[in-house]
């Protein structure tokens, strides 16, 4: 299962030791504007470049309105940042009617698209018809509303077969990431200190303190 960073902030972009390989970065327009940066071309440029910079070969950024003209203004600028920087774009849309559109223009520039949101069957059925390489339903969210979260997570990883990939967004525990390994789940993406915190385990910690209190008295 490849493992995307869910962070539009730069600094948290780097691995650490202990970290399992990151295929890439994905954003959203709420965590731009949680960095206190406007959500438009000029910051995914600089996103881009930074991706570059950083070796970060695939970055997913998201369109912020479903404007076909808006959407090709904006590809023109980041399809050449891409290309210099050696980055793999993917392009986020909402799961929505209303940016078919906007997801045809963005296939009829050759990039993939991932719907994001998606939060039932029908929703997914429509994302294959429309070719969409991914797909991203929050999986934390489906679960507060109280939908069965692990039906449409099967569901997708059947999808996957037809070509559409399932990106994991929202989880919340590494019970969560274990079951969407075991699931068959194409990918899935973490806030970074989800990731750090999750690279360690207190139950690994006390095996190794048992073992290093037995070496001890062993006198070894």
């Amino acid at each position: 299962m490849k493992l995307y960073v869910d962070s539009a902030d730069v600094a948290q972009w780097t691995p650490v030791a202990g970290m399992p390989t990151i295929a890439g970065v994905t954003t959203n327009p709420s965590l731009v504007h949680q960095l206190g940066l406007p959500v438009h071309a000029d910051t995914y440029v600089a996103l881009i470049e930074a991706a570059g910079q950083r070796q970060v070969r695939e970055l997913m950024l998201q369109m912020p309105r479903p404007e076909v003209g808006e959407i090709q203004a904006t590809l023109t600028r980041l399809l050449p940042a891409a290309a210099l920087a050696h980055v793999q774009l993917t392009i986020k849309l909402p799961c929505q009617p209303e940016w078919a559109s906007a997801v045809r223009t963005v296939q009829d520039h050759g990039l993939p698209v991932l719907l994001t949101g998606l939060s039932n069957a029908m929703q997914l059925l429509w994302a294959v018809d429309m070719g969409a390489k991914w797909v991203a339903p929050y999986l934390g969210r489906l679960e507060d509303a109280g939908r069965d979260v692990w039906a449409l997570v099967y569901a997708c990883v059947n999808a996957q077969r037809q070509g559409t990939q399932l990106l994991a967004a929202s989880v919340r525990s590494v019970d969560v990431m274990a079951r969407l390994m075991g699931a068959g789940a194409a990918a899935a993406t973490v806030r970074p200190s989800l990731l750090r915190a999750w690279m360690g385990d207190a139950l690994t910690d006390a095996a190794v303190d048992q073992f290093n209190a037995d070496i001890a008295a062993s006198g070894g």
